[in-house]
Formats: C-alpha cells, sequence, structure tokens
C-alpha cells in the first residue's frame, strides 16, 4: 500500500478529537465539563457550536482564564435560539 503525502502529514479524525479535548480540558472548570458533556448528549450539535466558539475565542487571545460553569450557563443560553411560545384560543 503506497500512501500520499498528504494524507500522512493530515491529522486524523482521532487525533483532532484528542486535541479538541485537551484544549477543552484547559479551558473549562470540572463542572463546565460535566455540563457540556451532559449538553453533549442531548444535544450534539449545540455541544459542538460551543466547543468550536471556544477554541476559537481561545486561538484569538480573548479567553484568559478558566471558564467556570456559570460562564458556560450563559454561552449555552446565548447560543440557543429562542423558544417560540404558541398561544391556541379555543372558541
Amino acid at each position: 500500500m503506497s500512501y500520499d503525502q498528504g494524507d500522512q502529514n493530515r491529522p486524523s479524525d482521532e487525533e483532532i478529537l484528542a486535541q479538541k479535548e485537551i484544549i477543552l480540558k484547559q479551558l473549562l472548570s470540572a463542572e463546565a465539563r460535566l455540563r457540556l458533556t451532559n449538553v453533549r448528549m442531548v444535544k450534539p450539535e449545540l455541544a459542538a457550536l460551543v466547543e468550536n466558539y471556544l477554541i476559537g475565542m481561545a486561538s484569538q487571545g480573548k479567553i484568559r482564564s478558566q471558564i467556570s460553569d456559570e460562564q458556560l450557563k450563559q454561552i449555552l443560553q446565548s447560543t440557543q435560539q429562542p423558544k417560540r411560545d404558541f398561544k391556541i384560543e379555543r372558541r
């Protein structure tokens, strides 16, 4: 089997996920990591969105300290779309 030079230099999905986990472990407090794990079980798209947001902010140098559970709650609330209330009137 011969491999292309481009394939050897590109990290695999497992390596990318491992790097992502290492970065998130440094960025988030233990409680915040637990909350993000719980969110990932229920809403994987939302968890991925928040993870990418946090990693992007860290790479830009906008995150200076560990993110607490309260700060993560605020980030989660700001990224979720507001729920729509429906009123049904019976006549």
